[in-house]
Formats: C-alpha cells, sequence, structure tokens
C-alpha cells in the first residue's frame, strides 16, 4: 500500500505527518510505503490514499482519483490512527 502526506512544499509539515503515519501503520500492523511530498508531486503520484490538510484538500480532490483524508493536527496520533483505520474500512 502507498501513502502520500501531502503539504504544499513537501518539506516541513508533510514530513511529520509522514511520521506520525509511520507510528499509526505500526500501531495497526500495517505495511505501507509511506512517502511524503509537495502538492503538485502529489498529482502526478499513484498512491493507495492521501493524508492532507483541510487547506489542499479541495484542489487535490479535483486532481487524484485515491481517497483522501485531512488531518488537522499531523502530530496527533489519535487523529492519524483513526483517518488510517477510515481508509482500510472503506476499502474493504
Amino acid at each position: 500500500m502507498k501513502i502520500l502526506a501531502v503539504c504544499g512544499f513537501g518539506v516541513g509539515s508533510s514530513m511529520v505527518l509522514k511520521m506520525t503515519l509511520q507510528r499509526a501503520a505500526a500501531q495497526l500492523g500495517i505495511e505501507a510505503d509511506i512517502e511524503n511530498t509537495d502538492i503538485s508531486s502529489a498529482k502526478g503520484s499513484s498512491a493507495d490514499v492521501i493524508f492532507t490538510s483541510n487547506e489542499l484538500l479541495d484542489e487535490l480532490r479535483s486532481s487524484v482519483k485515491a481517497p483522501i483524508y485531512p488531518i488537522k493536527k499531523y502530530m496527533d496520533l489519535e487523529e492519524v490512527k483513526t483517518a488510517l483505520e477510515a481508509y482500510l474500512t472503506a476499502r474493504n
């Protein structure tokens, strides 16, 4: 499974979100390729699921086919884990 953590420039906040996604995936026993990237690269990427901010949600939604889950607090393990669980439930 390929997961993208997306922010505007693909450096700061997406890296924080990637690290939280890695912890959430480990707690859920999920093997995943988790990458952080900028919004332009995300539009051309083939990911199974994308996690990003509410601010980038609409722009990504119009450009990608993968499901997108908005995250408010990138360091909040419970919020990220809940969103990841929602994706896993929806895809099954």
